[in-house]
């Protein structure tokens, strides 16, 4: 205890907390006065009466000092403690241990869970789930600090704050993950069944899934922990169920053939979003495609990055204008290596003349395209593929080929018969799946999928009559797009892991079920659960009736498009979070997925609870590296949020990903930037650090009246002297604009806002400016900066705490306060008043202080020699405001008081004699100006010295750049926009020669005087 006590010594603490001492007798007893009486006005009556009769060995260190002040000491700190303690703050914000004891005793206290008692409405923001496989990446950071910023605004704006986490299955991330871990001991899927492998799965969630959500926790994210929901959860799967059973119903839920993306090595159809198309280097095959019937031997050319489809072709198309071939349109091609099987020549308007051969292989079973161009010309397809990607009984000769290998067989083969005209190098756009890695192929499967056209038209309406605004607007036309463009959903999926699709399959008896292809009947009923299946089909066709529930599962984002109303009880309508916090009034995520499940979440709450799930779309941009690359492993540019947390704090990162773009924008992230908000935290802490020592002087009574204390009226705002009255202005000012800001959404700017104000305000002019008080003698001036020092640092924090939840919490709780936490503690009050003339007055002030810094810059004035000065100003109502406050004016630039004058005009300052040839006129605005006199700034020897110098540098410089430019050589060889480049050079130098010798002969005439 009495270490850190020591510690707050002046004295003590400037000596790097070792001794008291200096090498001069004489400091040193100055210093152990210093320190004598700090103990004594610390540690009261008992400590007092030690330091007087000490022994004389006690100040020598630390050491001997601590143990020898222990028992007069503790009885005065006891009294302390009881009636409230101080708190003390260590030299730097200790992020690594404070983060995690503040998040701790957040959680703990309940303070993020929703006062149901707060006054204001409520505000519900579903987090995005992220994959219970997940680990924590930049973009997760990203969501996890925006969620959090717009939770605790709320929270302390006194609305009901619900941020509602949880996790999603990731249905094909999951499986994959185990199915690697089963294949490290030896077995697989297969071999352990359905029953046992979801049950390895689940004990492996159990193990592993909670780590992003702990990881979440490392972020700050407030969210209601309590609440927290899995996608497999109980309730949450029977809602999967009941919107299926709803869905088909209506007819809007049907199986059918359709294209998917087929993920060979997952055996699977997989979702665009689980595609990741990348530029690869490959070869473009040309070859001849025999007409069949010509005697001449006719062919039309064609190009193809993947022969082995050709086996899959079911057409030739041409455009229909095209007079190379249009002759041959309505006559067959004969597939080469296929036995002689014919095709027809078609014409089709979607074939470009201009683009390869101008012939096109149409190959519906195996190319989105041509299954478009299919479907439309009614061609047959052809599925040469098996599951695992090798070739099917289709392909002829080449069945049971891997497909890369049945394609060099192939094209040997075409090339031994004659039919290869050449191959080249190309670039393609190639497939792969994003869990996997393996090449993506098309492929015409039977599915489940949703007719989406139906519920696209209101969800298309709730953003045009407003119900819903997405955030940046410009999002509203992609999203209207791909609504107005959308097909339907293929909902079903080959795995084990995730929701069964409620459908079972109905049979006359055992034998037929275990007869049937896959499992599946023609015949099935859709139910919420097997009891209500049986008991449909029993009904339905009779007892003694046989069921085979659908193998699939379905699509992670079905589920995940229920979330905003599974998660507060539907269908269960009736339950209180659903009354309470449905429908939501945010929902923020990355602009990438606006398609693949925010939109969704809007069909399907529209067409489930009559209404939008949410009203606002908040849609943040990606976070990449430096140079605005996408953050990927084979860059090796990925920067890992726990590193960056580990090495500079969680409040750092938070603002650097909150303040450095805006809403819709991508963020390139550098270190130099987190550094930056580093150093903000590390400003904001010894800001802090200041306002406490200088709370040292106060009284209890007094401290206990700081407690809450505001100079929000007009009556405490036109009490206070001018520079308090000024930073508690510009203070509301600030509350307003952040507060603005916040409402709008705009967090990048309400950031920076409150950052400009504590930096460049608070901490580099007030606290400056508050020293001529705190460290003056006159108390009734102590007392007021004080008021000040406190109101105004406490309502900043309250200001970034949504941004820099942690350090802002650790230095509230140290300074006097009321409530129990920042966290829950209100908003700063929006719309109290503002001394406009304060504020007009004080930037008169900094601009004489500019003016003044800058001239001692200019005149290279030794750092601690103090000048004089006169002030010239004009208005009489500004000059009083000015001359109240000259003690701070000599403070910051540095003037000698008793050589400073403020006048009314530059007549009055020659009348007495401050105006004339030696001195400079400084202007700071209309009417306001200062004359700075130049005898006895400087060493005038010195300066023409360094001018010379200056002037010697900058005539060699001048002297390079002519010699270019007067060089015929140089002149003839030299581009415009070299020749430009060193014209400006020349007039760069020519200028500040000018400068530099108006200065040598101002600084010459006065030699006279010195």
């Amino acid at each position: 205890m009495h270490s850190s006590v020591l510690g707050r010594c002046p004295a003590w603490s400037s000596q790097g907390g070792s001794q008291c001492q200096d090498s001069s007798r004489g400091q040193s007893r100055m210093r152990i006065h210093k320190c004598q009486s700090f103990m004594a006005r610390l540690l009261g009556p008992n400590g007092s009466a030690w330091l007087q009769n000490r022994p004389a060995s006690a100040m020598v260190g630390r050491r001997k000092l601590a143990p020898v002040l222990q028992a007069a000491a503790v009885q005065e700190i006891s009294t302390a403690t009881a009636g409230g303690s101080r708190p003390e703050l260590p030299k730097n914000f200790e992020a690594v241990t404070a983060e995690e004891r503040i998040y701790k005793w957040w959680e703990s206290r309940g303070y993020f869970k929703p006062d149901t008692s707060a006054p204001g409405e409520p505000f519900t923001i579903p987090m995005p789930p992220p994959n219970v496989t997940g680990k924590l990446h930049m973009g997760h950071a990203m969501f996890a600090t925006l969620q959090d910023i717009m939770t605790r605004h709320a929270r302390m704006s006194g609305r009901k704050a619900l941020w509602l986490p949880g996790t999603d299955h990731a249905g094909i991330a999951t499986q994959s993950v185990v199915e690697k871990m089963l294949a490290r001991e030896g077995t697989n899927r297969l071999e352990l069944g359905r029953g046992e492998f979801t049950r390895r799965v689940w004990q492996w969630k159990e193990e592993y899934g909670g780590f992003i959500t702990n990881q979440l926790r490392r972020l700050g994210a407030s969210c209601d922990w309590s609440r927290e929901r899995f996608t497999l959860d109980e309730g949450l799967s029977d809602a999967v169920s009941e919107a299926f059973v709803r869905l088909h119903a209506k007819g809007l839920i049907y199986r059918g053939q359709y294209m998917v993306n087929w993920s060979p090595a997952l055996r699977t159809a997989v979702s665009d979003l689980e595609v990741e198309y990348t530029e690869e280097a490959g070869s473009l095959f040309y070859f001849k495609y025999p007409v069949a019937d010509s005697p001449s031997g006719d062919y039309l050319p064609v190009a193809t990055t993947r022969p082995e489809t050709i086996l899959g072709d079911t057409a030739v198309a041409v455009h229909p204008e095209d007079e190379r071939y249009k002759h041959l349109i309505g006559r067959e091609c004969e597939v080469p290596m296929s036995g002689g099987r014919r095709i027809p020549i078609i014409g089709d308007e979607y074939v470009d003349p201009e683009f390869g051969t101008g012939a096109l292989k149409v190959t519906p079973g195996h190319d989105i395209n041509d299954y478009e161009i299919g479907k439309r010309r009614s061609l047959p397809i052809i599925n040469i593929m098996n599951k695992d990607a090798t070739l099917n009984a289709a392909a002829g000769k080449y069945a049971g080929m891997e497909r890369f290998a049945a394609r060099k067989a192939l094209w040997a083969d075409m090339e031994a018969a004659g039919l290869v005209i050449k191959t080249e190098p190309h670039t393609s756009r190639v497939p792969r799946s994003q869990r996997s890695g393996e090449v993506i192929e098309p492929l015409v499967s039977e599915q489940w999928f949703v007719r989406m056209s139906p519920l696209a038209e209101p969800a298309l309406a709730a953003v045009a009559d407003g119900r819903i605004t997405i955030l940046p607007e410009r999002f509203a036309k992609t999203y209207n797009n791909w609504l107005e463009n959308i097909k339907d959903w293929c909902i079903s999926r080959q795995l084990w892991w995730g929701h069964r699709i409620p459908v079972w399959y109905v049979f006359p008896s055992e034998a037929a079920a275990a007869a049937a292809p896959e499992g599946r009947s023609e015949v099935y009923v859709v139910a919420r659960n097997s009891e209500e299946a049986q008991k449909m089909a029993e009904q339905q066709h009779g007892t003694g009736v046989v069921l085979r529930q659908e193998e699939d599962v379905l699509d992670t984002w079905f589920s995940s498009g229920l979330w905003p109303f599974s998660t507060l009880g539907w269908p269960r309508t009736e339950s209180p979070d659903y009354q309470a916090f449905y429908p939501t009034q945010m929902m923020e995520t990355g602009h990438d997925i606006l398609f693949f499940w925010v939109a969704r979440m809007i069909m399907m709450g529209l067409e489930f609870t009559g209404q939008p799930p949410f009203s606002t779309i908040y849609l943040h941009g990606l976070v990449r590296d430096e140079k605005g690359r996408k953050m990927s492993k084979s860059l090796g540019n990925v920067v890992d949020p726990l590193d960056t947390i580990a090495q500079y704090g969680t409040d750092a990162l938070r603002f650097t990903l909150a303040t450095g773009t805006s809403v819709g924008q991508d963020l390139n992230l550098s270190l130099e930037r987190v550094t930056a908000s580093r150093n903000f935290t590390n400003k904001l802490w010894n800001a802090g650090k200041f306002v406490l020592f200088n709370l040292d002087k106060a009284t209890e009574a007094e401290w206990e009246s700081l407690r809450g204390v505001t100079l929000s009226s007009p009556d405490d705002l036109q009490r206070l002297p001018l520079v308090e009255r000024w930073i508690v202005s510009l203070l509301h000012q600030t509350v307003d604009e952040v507060s603005e800001r916040y409402n709008k959404y705009d967090y990048n700017a309400a950031g920076i806002a409150a950052y400009n104000f504590l930096w460049d305000e608070f901490a580099d002019w007030f606290i400056e400016a508050s020293k001529t008080r705190t460290y003056g003698s006159d108390a009734a001036a102590q007392s007021a900066s004080r008021s000040a020092l406190v109101y105004v640092f406490e309502t900043v924090l309250r200001l970034l705490h949504p941004f820099m939840p942690f350090v802002t919490e650790e230095l509230w709780q140290a300074l006097p306060h009321r409530g129990e936490a920042l966290i829950v503690a209100p908003w700063p009050s929006r719309g109290c008043p503002v001394d406009t003339a304060a504020l007009a007055h004080f930037e008169v002030l900094k601009g004489c202080v500019r003016a003044l810094r800058n001239a001692r810059a200019e005149y290279n004035v030794e750092p601690g020699r103090k000048i004089g000065s006169t002030l010239v100003v004009e208005d009489p109502v500004t000059r009083q405001a000015l001359e109240s406050e000259l003690a701070v004016v000599c403070l910051l630039a540095k003037l000698d008081p008793s050589a400073v004058r403020l006048v009314a005009s530059v007549a009055e300052a020659e009348a007495a004699g401050a105006a004339g040839s030696s001195s400079v006129s400084l202007v700071v605005g209309e009417g306001v100006q200062v004359l700075l006199p130049l005898v006895g700034l400087f060493d005038v020897a010195k300066e023409l010295a360094r001018l010379s110098k200056q002037k010697a540098k900058l005539d060699k410089e001048l002297a390079g750049v002519l010699g270019r430019l007067n060089n015929p050589a140089f002149m003839s060889r030299a581009s415009p926009e070299y020749v430009e480049e060193a014209r400006a050079q020349e007039r760069e130098a020519r200028e500040k020669l000018l400068l530099v010798d108006q200065k040598i002969t101002q600084v010459s005439a006065l030699k006279g005087s010195q």
